[in-house]
């Protein structure tokens, strides 16, 4: 797995250890925390409320632990997306924000590019303490980053109910709206969750910017991502957006063909101090960023021109004896791709490169006849010339 370039900056470390410091919350209890949200956000899905932040000590364990975990998903995404011009005026919603870690996400990778005074949040949650607390941060970060002109807007709203977009409509369009570890939240109790998600997100599509960017981000665990799966299948199929990543097609996601199947992103990530030393507490590891996500258009974006023979990688490479596989995705279908050791060369290097979330090009894929038929899996001969087109 390769290192990601997305590191918490100095401001914003600056913003989480007085956070820290400043809850009064012992750190038997913090540990013992993070360790019940862990669980709540994990096995115990059924048991999360949505009001675990008015809870003093979770609200410590979530902005300790999980907001900069939560808050580093978003600024890898972040970087993915197509070029945005730092000295025009750039319009965000994050919505189901929290304690605003969307906000602090674009807010300080804002910051990281130059001027942030066009920059403006409109924050939504249910919770008023969240919102306060969002809030608090943006104030807290702009102070020690000495930063002024960038604005935030908390709105208290409970997305689940019908017109709620009245509350957020003065502010249309935006050119970023950000869902983060929310849409599995929402309607989770409708008749057909996923027609009520999808037409959630087709509401804000409706007021997103023609370039603009929906990012929805979800837990990596089976459930919360085949659901994400479902809901754009849905919008695809009633062509509401086009996906510009991580998808290479528009065609049904073949990861819900098999129901033990998902697609999930797995990156390195070198965690600050304060979070390796709660996980040598409590025996987590916490060295990648684990999630689910889909960046969404309007204007037909994609990042990378769509071929048959350009894939996405959606496995590790796995080391077999006397091989290596991966599993691919593209408009062709999910394939599972190897290369036997001794046909190593250098036209197909490029496969030893290969990782979760890389884009590839493969110029030919083989199939083996066995009795009558072809072979499944697909394999990389010696002089086939295999090139990595982007890696994570």
């Amino acid at each position: 797995m390769r290192s990601h370039n997305v590191t918490l900056s100095s401001p914003l470390l600056s913003v989480i250890e007085n956070v820290v410091k400043s809850e009064g919350v012992s750190r038997d209890r913090l540990s013992t925390a993070v360790v019940e949200l862990s669980r709540l956000f994990t096995i115990r899905r059924s048991a999360l409320s949505h009001s675990y932040l008015e809870s003093p000590t979770l609200a410590a364990a979530y902005l300790n632990y999980f907001l900069p975990v939560n808050l580093s998903k978003i600024q890898v995404l972040l970087n993915e997306m197509p070029v945005v011009l730092a000295d025009e005026p750039f319009s965000v919603l994050d919505l189901g924000s929290g304690p605003g870690t969307g906000a602090l996400a674009v807010l300080d990778w804002w910051h990281g590019r130059g001027n942030v005074s066009g920059l403006s949040v409109v924050a939504v949650d249910r919770s008023m303490t969240a919102l306060q607390q969002a809030e608090s941060l943006w104030r807290k970060y702009c102070r020690t980053a000495n930063l002024t002109g960038a604005s935030l807007q908390a709105c208290k709203v409970d997305v689940g109910r019908t017109g709620w977009v009245k509350d957020v409509e003065p502010r249309v369009p935006f050119d970023l709206i950000i869902l983060a570890n929310c849409l599995n939240e929402t309607h989770a109790d409708a008749t057909d969750p996923i027609a009520m998600r999808s037409s959630l997100v087709t509401e804000l599509l409706a007021r997103l910017a023609p370039q603009g960017t929906l990012m929805i981000v979800e837990p990596a665990l089976r459930e919360t991502s085949r659901a994400l799966h479902q809901v754009r299948d849905r919008l695809l199929q009633e062509k509401r957006c086009t996906v510009y990543s991580p998808c290479l097609h528009e065609n049904n996601c073949p990861a819900l063909i098999n129901p033990y199947d998902w697609c999930h992103e797995e990156r390195a990530w070198e965690p600050p101090a304060f979070i390796q030393e709660i996980d040598g507490e409590v025996g987590f590891i916490k060295d990648a960023l684990k999630f689910s996500y889909l960046l969404l258009r309007k204007d037909g974006k994609t990042i990378v021109d769509r071929r048959p023979d350009v894939y996405r990688v959606v496995s590790e490479l796995r080391h077999l004896k006397g091989e290596k596989r991966a599993w691919l995705c593209n408009e062709t279908g999910r394939p599972e791709i190897g290369r036997q050791d001794r046909l190593a060369s250098s036209q197909n290097a490029a496969f030893d490169e290969w990782n979760r979330g890389a884009i590839v090009k493969i110029e030919r894929i083989a199939h083996k006849e066995k009795a009558g038929k072809l072979s499944a899996l697909g394999r990389i001969d010696q002089d086939c010339v295999v090139k990595l087109v982007q890696s994570i």
